[in-house]
């Protein structure tokens, strides 16, 4: 009699499945803003000042009151000069501050001239006499002036609790006078590969390989990605395809660790001992999806810890990262925005073959807009996720031709 198998699960039922199960870490660490990069806000910051902080010139240039300037060619006194830094006194009737840039507007004045727009007339000899500047053209009222609160009002909430740093925000924090920041503290991952036929690069010569070995570079781009994300990673190596080893392995990474994450090992063949180790040590949630490269990736707990394997051949292994494990790690930090962006570009290839599961093509962009498409897209070549610069989402039963609209998914964007 033909055993029937449940049918695979989609990658947005799985995605789903693996967000309700990523439940944000507890706990929280003071960090110096220069070290906060890529790291997850614990609470609002709300700004105690207005930014910036008083009314301010955008431009060097003249600061006047715009009624003193009734015609173009209006000569006004210059009788004081004001940089960055300082203050200066009203502005009187018929006069001008020379100012510059970021320097606060003096009272009184309500606009300001740039330099360019103005003609600086020769003092004469006698000290006691001020400068005077010929305005060029007519000042409007407000123009190049900066808003004291214009960029940021006091008492309003700047960056929101869940938000991943990047340089822009830090800059945002320094500008409200933080020198530290609440963060979420980091997962702790334990990272192993399964495999008899994986050696380490450095540890034998290309030349003396015995047949069938090959070099893991699974623990290089996994561990990169981790770091990436700002995990703290402890490398367990390579596990031999062996049920004791791969249970004595699991049973040791889940003491301490937040996610247990491993390569290989969890398909269906009999030296793949992985999702046996799962379940006989925890339980095994989530085992195979609908999607290409990527079919056999799990999800279970061992322990306290979560536990996911991905496939052990490159290209799947680092495509279902890049689509499940980076989000689940981002909502494990309380990350509150997940979802990658993806535009529609036009595809200058062609894929007559479609397949019952979802797709996911590396390609790249070219300089007539479109995207052209690797010749092999073996979950095996690795060199197709270099070449790329993202991956093209093809739906189940969904052929390509040249000039179709396709959904395109940035490199740059998953691995931000």
């Amino acid at each position: 009699m033909k055993r029937e198998h449940a049918p695979l699960k989609s990658l947005d039922q799985a995605l789903a499945e693996l967000m309700a199960f990523a439940v944000p870490l507890k706990g929280s660490v003071q960090l110096d803003t220069f070290d906060a990069d890529g790291r997850v806000l614990a609470q609002d910051l709300v700004s105690e000042l207005h930014v910036p902080p008083q009314d301010n010139s955008s431009m060097d240039g003249y600061a006047l009151r715009c009624v003193d300037v009734a015609s173009v060619g209006g000569r006004l006194t210059v009788t004081q000069r004001i940089p960055a830094g300082t203050s200066g006194v009203p502005v009187e009737p018929g006069s001008a501050a020379r100012i510059f840039t970021g320097a606060p507007i003096p009272p009184g004045a309500d606009a300001v001239v740039m330099q360019e727009d103005c003609e600086v007339l020769s003092a004469p000899h006698d000290a006691a006499v001020h400068e005077q500047v010929r305005i060029l053209v007519l000042p409007q009222p407000g123009q190049w002036i900066r808003r004291a609160g214009e960029d940021v009002a006091r008492g309003t909430v700047v960056l929101h609790r869940g938000t991943r740093l990047s340089p822009a925000e830090l800059g945002l924090a320094a500008s409200i006078g933080l020198d530290q920041l609440p963060v979420l503290r980091t997962p702790r991952v334990a990272l192993f590969s399964t495999g008899d036929e994986l050696v380490m690069p450095g540890t034998i010569l290309p030349q003396q390989m015995k047949a069938g070995a090959i070099y893991n570079s699974n623990r290089y781009f996994l561990r990169a990605l981790l770091k990436r994300l700002g995990c703290e990673v402890s490398d367990y190596g390579i596990v031999p395809d062996q049920r004791e080893a791969t249970e004595q392995a699991m049973r040791a990474a889940s003491l301490g660790h937040d996610l247990i994450l491993t390569s290989g090992g969890v398909s269906v063949g009999e030296e793949d001992h992985v999702k046996a180790a799962v379940q006989a040590l925890g339980e095994l949630n989530l085992w195979q999806i609908a999607i290409k490269p990527g079919k056999p990736f799990a999800y279970g707990r061992v322990g306290q810890a979560h536990f996911i394997g991905l496939p052990g051949n490159p290209v799947s292994s680092f495509v279902t990262f890049l689509l499940l494990v980076r989000p689940f790690l981002l909502k494990l930090q309380g990350v509150g925005s997940i979802v990658p962006f993806t535009q529609s570009l036009p595809a200058h290839f062609k894929w007559p073959r479609a397949d019952r599961r979802r797709e996911f093509l590396r390609v790249r962009r070219n300089e007539a807009g479109g995207l052209d498409l690797f010749a092999n897209q073996s979950s095996g070549v690795l060199t197709s996720a270099v070449w790329g610069d993202g991956l093209v989402d093809n739906p189940p039963g969904q052929r390509i031709a040249h000039g179709d609209c396709v959904e395109f998914i940035s490199f740059a964007e998953l691995l931000a």
